[in-house]
């Protein structure tokens, strides 16, 4: 590389748009803002999600119900993955570190599959079915607060 061949970056050399200097330029009278309309005045402002009198999104789609702010969300896991994982301890650390939840949610074991061992299994809540099969194979439930 040597001066010879440095070279401008491109558009770096193009002159700003100048409007309103007169007819010669191409860009006088309207300043390229056209004739009539909302964008050719001074202040033209629109509300967010005007969408230029059509009715807007936000009041074109239905609202039902409502979001419960207080809802808890868990990470499910099944008894069937339970089994697959060959330990007799279970408890959110061992779930994590097997990959099998993520994030630090709260763990609910779903009855979903068969065990065969016995194990403890440490989690914030149980459904029905899975605490009868972990005691029908001799095994432990403990709910964690």
């Amino acid at each position: 590389m040597n001066l010879s061949t440095i070279r401008a970056p491109k558009k770096s050399t193009e002159k700003k748009k100048r409007v309103g200097r007169g007819m010669g330029s191409g860009m006088g009278k309207t300043s390229t803002r056209g004739h009539k309309g909302q964008w050719s005045r001074t202040g033209a402002r629109l509300i967010r999600g005007f969408e230029g009198g059509q009715m807007p999104l936000h009041r074109r789609i239905p609202k039902r119900g409502f979001t419960n702010i207080f809802r808890e969300e868990y990470d499910v896991v099944n008894l069937s993955r339970l089994a697959t994982l060959g330990e007799t301890e279970i408890t959110p650390e061992v779930l994590k570190k097997a990959g099998v939840v993520h994030g630090n949610a709260p763990v609910k074991i779903l009855g979903m599959g068969e065990l065969t061992v016995a194990i403890t299994v440490h989690a914030h809540k149980f459904s029905k079915s899975a605490q009868e099969k972990i005691t029908k194979a001799g095994g432990k439930f403990e709910v964690l607060q």
